[in-house]
């Protein structure tokens, strides 16, 4: 069990710090948004976070979220490919030059109750409720609620006093 945990570690710690803060920002937000019972399947339903754009991302999120679970719910991480659809997803993380479908991503979850997190310049602008950026080397976090509210999740307070800039605006 002990050699487990350590070569866990030894693998996160071999991955760039950047990647393993935002795999932990996107695990921690899940306890700060309400989703409505209908976001889930069935009472027993894992908590699905989808990283679309870096399969090696993705690797670190699964070793964040590794037998980890969220109000009760079991993390899982599915890896998705452009086109495919969210359905049954909690979280997506739309990274890179994906952002460019983001439009689309968008119009297909229209009214579902998926958490949109990008990393991209004006993530924000382009509809994102969540967009990572980089301030003086730190990951930070900008929040536009209006579009999260828009999709029946409520972003909690606490969530919104430690983001570094919360856009209160219609996107």
């Amino acid at each position: 069990m002990l050699t487990h945990i350590a070569d866990g570690a030894a693998q996160l710690a071999a991955q760039p710090i950047e990647a393993q803060v935002k795999a932990a920002f996107l695990y921690k937000f899940g306890a700060y948004v309400a989703w409505p019972n209908q976001a889930f399947e069935k009472a027993d339903s894992p908590f699905v976070i989808a990283v679309m754009g870096a399969d090696a991302f993705a690797d670190v999120l699964e070793q964040t979220t590794a037998g980890r679970n969220v109000n009760g719910r079991p993390v899982e991480v599915h890896r998705v490919r452009r086109g495919a659809s969210l359905a049954g997803v909690q979280i997506a993380f739309i990274m890179g030059a994906e952002t460019s479908t983001l439009p689309d991503i968008l119009a297909a979850t229209k009214g579902q109750s998926i958490l949109i997190v990008t990393e991209a310049e004006r993530g924000l602008d382009s509809g994102s409720m969540i967009n990572f950026v980089l301030e003086q080397d730190k990951v930070r976090f900008d929040i536009a609620p209006v579009p999260a509210e828009q999709n029946n999740l409520k972003i909690s307070a606490r969530l919104l006093s430690v983001a570094r800039k919360v856009v209160r605006r219609a996107s």
